[in-house]
């Protein structure tokens, strides 16, 4: 603007003048016609020019106000995990169900009790089984009888049959009466072998529906505690096609926890590795070793997890089943160790680089980049194995003050809205 008028003001005053010179005074001249004509328009113009100035000067020095974020590297433990969440289950467990059909009696047993083994859980109504138990006993003891007769017109035949043989030997019979009592004789034998078969099978059909008679009667099959009861008493029962489930037996001395893990972190998993959870309302920690990776997974949502099971001791029943678990399987740990922020190393090739840098603040504010040994790492706090005194300050990071601030935060909207550094869109 300034230059504006003493172009304007050259025009008007010095149209002749052509030299460099001329030319510079005139403006010059100009200049001072134009600040004593108009002292506080050239203010504004001064002060407008000092500001712009002094902006471009200060937007060429970032984070003048800032200020480092420093550390003290200092000893502590460290653990780095693979983090989960599972439920718990009984480590064994039986399904009790009922091998008889009929109506459940009686029901000896509530969810929640204890029970040893071999102990009466229910009985179902036996009038039935009972009722093909003694039509067995009876068609078995028919069998006999028939048995017996058949033995004994055997032996009559077998007689006859010996006895046509001495006639034989003295030509004092006929060949037709010799022929007919070995016949008779062969006849009757086999008819006492048939009856004797069909004896063994009605044993096996009384032994078969006396053992139904005895499934009436459900008994634990483990010592444990009755975890939940799925046929109530008076309800009808039918085993003919599938064994109904009764009620459950659990032993809830040692649980087993299940855990969905990530396809990404499985590979840092190992059977044996140490383990923990915590349940919710607790901070007490439970440990066990990590038992068994299934291989097969389970998909949701498109993430595909897998099931890592271990087993801790229960005492005291203070776990129940289905409780909810936050598990950490322990990849490396160790104690006692010197440690710093993980912002304040720096490494060039990857987290599983074992070298990387930090920068140390000397007592008299100087900086020095140092190489150190990396350990452990959490992601939120490394182990320093070398290069690193306890005590050393490091620099984790830079402090913005709220100028600064305000400038990144400005900064980021324009860099969300894809629009140009003057704040305008589409100015050229």
């Amino acid at each position: 603007m300034l230059d504006d008028l003493v172009r304007k003001d050259r025009r008007s005053h010095a149209p002749g003048i052509s030299s460099q010179s001329s030319a510079t005074g005139g403006r010059l001249g100009a200049a001072r016609a134009f600040a004593r004509r108009r002292p506080l328009l050239t203010g504004i113009i001064v002060l407008l020019v000092l500001g712009t100035g002094a902006y471009m000067a200060w937007g060429g020095k970032s984070n003048t106000g800032s200020k480092p974020i420093v550390a003290t590297a200092t000893r502590g433990d460290i653990e780095d995990d693979v983090t989960a969440l599972g439920n718990l289950q009984p480590s064994n467990y039986i399904d009790v169900g009922a091998q008889a059909s009929g109506q459940l009696k009686k029901l000896y047993v509530g969810i929640g009790d204890h029970v040893d083994e071999g102990q009466l859980l229910a009985e179902i109504d036996p009038a039935v089984q009972s009722a093909k138990v003694d039509a067995d006993n009876a068609q078995l003891r028919n069998l006999q009888a028939q048995l017996l007769d058949k033995q004994s017109t055997a032996a009559l035949n077998a007689a006859n049959a010996a006895r046509q043989e001495r006639l034989k030997a003295e030509n004092a019979t006929s060949q037709s009466d010799y022929d007919s009592a070995q016949a008779a004789m062969r006849s009757s034998a086999a008819q006492a072998k048939a009856v004797t078969a069909q004896i063994t099978q009605a044993q096996s059909t009384l032994k078969a529906d006396t053992a139904t008679l005895g499934y009436t009667k459900i008994y634990a099959p483990m010592s444990g505690t009755v975890a939940s009861i799925t046929t109530k008493q008076g309800m009808t029962v039918n085993a003919n096609q599938l064994a109904p489930v009764i009620l459950q037996v659990a032993d809830l001395a040692v649980m087993t926890v299940q855990t969905q893990v990530s396809e990404a972190d499985v590979p840092k998993l190992h059977v044996g590795m140490d383990a923990y959870f915590t349940t919710l309302g607790s901070n007490k920690r439970w440990y066990g070793k990590l038992k068994q990776i299934w291989p097969t997974p389970t998909v949701i949502n498109n993430v595909v997890l897998y099931t890592a099971l271990f087993d801790v001791q229960n005492p005291g029943n203070a776990l129940m089943m289905q409780m909810t678990a936050q598990v950490f399987f322990v990849v490396a740990q160790a104690h006692d160790v010197l440690t710093v922020p993980a912002a304040a190393v720096h490494t060039k090739g990857g987290k599983d680089t074992s070298a990387a840098t930090v920068t140390v603040l000397k007592d008299d504010g100087t900086q020095e980049t140092r190489t150190v040994g990396l350990g452990v790492t959490d992601r939120v706090t490394t182990e320093i194995r070398s290069g690193l005194k306890g005590g050393e300050k490091v620099i984790a990071g830079i402090q913005l003050d709220d100028s600064d601030k305000t400038k990144a935060g400005a900064q980021n909207n324009r860099n969300r809205m894809g629009g140009p550094p003057g704040g305008g869109f589409g100015a050229p």
